[in-house]
């Protein structure tokens, strides 16, 4: 055995220990490992090295009537694996596509204000230039080392293997749901998933689900970006409630679309969202922007959402339409929440500010900023329910044709720089798929404030003084 090896090894460092294990088994054995072999071993030491030693992970559900998944563990998805020496085929792509510059709003939540690992990528979602890679494909198997020759086939297999700093390429195709991932970042090595195809990876009920969560993370300083959640084809097992669930702390969803959740469930109150993000494991500032929601829950359901607060955080850009209740709803430990730029339409409730039923605060929802958002065509506009302060503000929405009531607020709180008109979108059928881009008619157009707006709107476009800000989730 080479004692120099030996000597290095030595070194006090945990993860370099780890990666000199695949050295030693090569000195060992009187062979010279391959590269993409060495990298396989060390990756595997590195995933061990997290799940055993990183730091606590944090999450829960959303409802108490559904905290009963946390006991359940997703299987294997054996029946997708295609062998160990699978490859990935001619359809696996992991070219970054479909994202528009600057479609994110900047720095992630918990992200250190000095990161010289982090850049951004023109045409691309944010995510470090450098880091590590992991790769995720139809065409590949669990059992494969994770590589873009041999990738993994499911993003669970992936985030077992993930690290601080992984970046987790997802090639366009169609992978199983009901999954938990755990893997945590750090202030300064987030965990990124990414659809390398905006919308291109798409998720669906598994055949037989054991979880009524498409995909539950409980990790923190995480990024999901650019996957499609579709459950319009349930199948066997559990219904699905949720759509992306996140407990952890510091995460971000963003650029996802999210579609017919507990569409045809029964409506109860152990509720469910297309999007939540949770304090129930003290999770705090989570982030949800530039997603697309819609066709959520049973008609008349009132526990059915469309985004799901019960945190610090922010809500940014979003289009939502069709949900049963609230297009976006703030509840429990929720406070010290922004809701800029969204347009919200068709659905029961616009936008929910309140607090109760605190997990780990004696609430009120207090210093949350509501400005900037269409709500426009619902049944109920913008109200303010359960335990509020007084330090909530509103202002320069278009908020407009709700049939019950355009506000209720509390307090004596009120509202200003409100656009009372109709938002003269592209197109908004009844059914079937909207435009609710803004027509150059638009009264929302310029009349919104650059504060606690992103930089750019849902498409990518920027948004500047120059132009005047618009109301709602699309820049003209």
């Amino acid at each position: 055995m080479n004692t120099s090896i030996v000597s290095t090894c030595k070194l006090s460092s945990t993860l370099f220990i780890y990666t000199c294990i695949a050295f030693l088994l090569a000195a060992c054995g009187g062979a010279a490992l391959d590269a993409g072999t060495v990298a396989a071993t060390v990756q595997t030491s590195l995933a061990a090295f997290v799940e055993s030693g990183g730091e606590a992970q944090s999450g829960s559900l959303m409802f108490e009537d559904v905290r009963a998944a946390d006991l359940q563990t997703a299987p294997e998805n054996d029946t997708l694996d295609q062998g160990a020496a699978a490859q990935a085929g001619p359809n696996s792509d992991f070219r970054i596509l479909g994202y528009a510059p600057g479609a994110t709003d900047g720095a992630r939540p918990g992200t250190a204000p000095a990161d010289p690992a982090r850049s951004e990528l023109p045409g691309n979602p944010i995510m470090p230039g450098t880091a590590a890679r992991l790769y995720v494909s139809p065409a590949g198997a669990d059992s494969n080392p994770g590589t873009a020759e041999k990738p993994f086939r499911s993003l669970e297999r992936a985030a077992r293997s993930a690290w601080p700093g992984a970046v987790i390429l997802v090639a366009p195709g169609t992978y199983a749901g009901g999954f938990r991932t755990m893997a945590s970042g750090t202030v300064n090595a987030r965990i990124y998933y990414v659809s390398t195809t905006k919308w291109g990876a798409r998720i669906i009920p598994p055949e037989k689900s054991v979880n009524n969560t498409a995909w539950d993370n409980r990790g923190n300083h995480v990024d999901i970006v650019g996957f499609e959640i579709d459950g319009m084809t349930p199948q066997q097992g559990l219904a699905w409630m949720h759509g992306i669930y996140s407990g952890g702390s510091y995460t971000s969803i963003r650029n996802n679309h999210v579609h017919h959740i507990a569409t045809t469930v029964t409506c109860t109150r152990a509720g469910g969202a297309a999007i939540g993000v949770d304090s129930y494991y003290k999770g705090v500032n989570a982030e949800v922007i530039g997603n697309l929601v819609h066709d959520i829950g049973p008609a008349g359901c009132s526990y059915v959402q469309g985004i799901y607060v019960s945190t610090s955080g922010s809500v940014k850009n979003n289009v939502v339409y069709r949900v049963a209740e609230a297009g976006i709803h703030l509840w429990h430990d929720a406070n010290n929440v922004i809701i800029t730029n969204n347009t919200i339409t068709s659905s029961n409730t616009g936008i929910i500010v309140g607090g109760g039923d605190f997990y780990h605060t004696a609430g009120p929802n207090n210093y949350t900023a509501v400005y900037n958002n269409i709500v426009y065509g619902n049944k109920m506009g913008i109200s303010e329910q359960g335990s509020t302060g007084q330090q909530n503000t509103y202002r320069n929405n278009l908020v407009y044709q709700n049939t019950l009531y355009n506000w209720r607020l509390k307090n004596g709180l009120t509202h200003s720089e409100t656009v009372s008109a109709p938002p003269l979108f592209i197109a908004q059928p009844v059914d079937g798929t909207p435009d609710l881009k803004l027509s150059g008619r638009s009264p929302a157009i310029g009349r919104g404030t650059p504060t606690h707006a992103a930089s750019t709107d849902f498409e990518g476009r920027a948004r500047n003084a120059e132009t005047g800000y618009d109301i709602g989730a699309y820049q003209h």
